[in-house]
């Protein structure tokens, strides 16, 4: 038990132990993205973009038309 106590004072009163849980979450984020994606891209292989989707960050095809 005082092993356990001893971790959580590493990690939460040292300034180590800080950057050690800031980069261990931002590695376990990365991980559950990629995964995510690659089940995402799976599943959607075969979607063909219709005229009612839309894009974030917009098409190549519009960028020479003016409206």
């Amino acid at each position: 038990m005082q092993a356990i106590g001893n971790l959580f004072t590493w990690l939460f009163n040292d300034r180590n132990g800080v950057i050690a849980l800031v980069l261990g979450g931002i590695v376990l984020c990365l991980v559950i993205s990629i995964v995510m994606e690659r089940k995402t891209k799976r599943q959607y292989f075969n979607h063909e973009k219709g005229e009612d989707d839309w894009d974030l960050f917009g098409d190549d095809e519009d960028e020479g038309e003016e409206q």
